[in-house]
């Protein structure tokens, strides 16, 4: 049974990965990074992403402008760009060549060792990527945290919140890490079940040749 199994785990580990892929090419160009309400104008929701800057308006509705230079933005927002394009390189890389790996595509069917590595290293790019995807978001996190309780700023000054694209992308890492566990799972169970299978069709011929012989007049 394990073996009818093994195309329905690889093929959901590409979707999950696929998913999680998605979901963090989204996430790197979400202005929603970061959201500042303005107890002055609950009108007005300023927004900030890795590249540009919103205002969110109930009557304009959204008006952005981009970051002028790379270099004046913090350096939590560009370690994130870095490690957000990084993310999506290895993702993707991972699904080309895990899709190359399964079992359910006939291109390469007779070179299963192969197969085997392409779907262990998509399955290490996908960690990757899911890693990479967590520590930015998680970094800017942790600073707006910092930022929000830093008691030398004063109570007057608006503070920065989470935005929905934190979220998006620890949901884009917790995919892509599933997504590349489920492909590795496979690979251990193929490493045991084709011996097996050997083994209960040698028994089985031993068992019609017996037969073969107590049968013989």
């Amino acid at each position: 049974m394990a073996l009818v199994y093994q195309p329905v785990m690889q093929l959901s580990g590409i979707l999950v990965s696929l998913l999680g892929w998605v979901l963090s090419c989204l996430t790197t160009y979400l202005p929603q990074w970061k959201n500042l309400n303005l107890e002055l104008n609950e009108l007005e929701i300023w927004t900030m992403g890795l590249w540009q800057a919103c205002v969110v308006q109930e009557e304009g509705g959204m008006q952005c402008k981009d970051f002028d230079s790379f270099l004046a933005l913090p350096p939590e927002l560009r370690i994130s760009r870095i490690l957000m394009f990084f993310s999506n390189g290895s993702g993707l890389l991972g699904l080309l060549l895990s899709g190359f790996g399964l079992d359910c595509l006939k291109i390469g069917e007779r070179q299963q060792e192969q197969k085997k590595r392409l779907l262990l290293l998509g399955g290490m790019l996908f960690w990757i990527s899911g890693i990479t995807a967590i520590v930015p978001v998680s970094w800017v996190a942790h600073s707006t945290v910092q930022e929000f309780w830093d008691e030398n700023i004063p109570d007057i000054v608006p503070r920065w919140d989470f935005g929905e694209a934190l979220f998006v992308g620890w949901l884009a890492g917790f995919c892509l890490i599933l997504g590349g566990s489920l492909l590795n799972c496979t690979i251990c169970s193929t490493e045991v079940h084709p011996s097996s299978v050997r083994y209960a069709v040698a028994e089985q011929q031993d068992q019609c040749q017996r037969l073969e012989i107590e049968t013989r007049p």
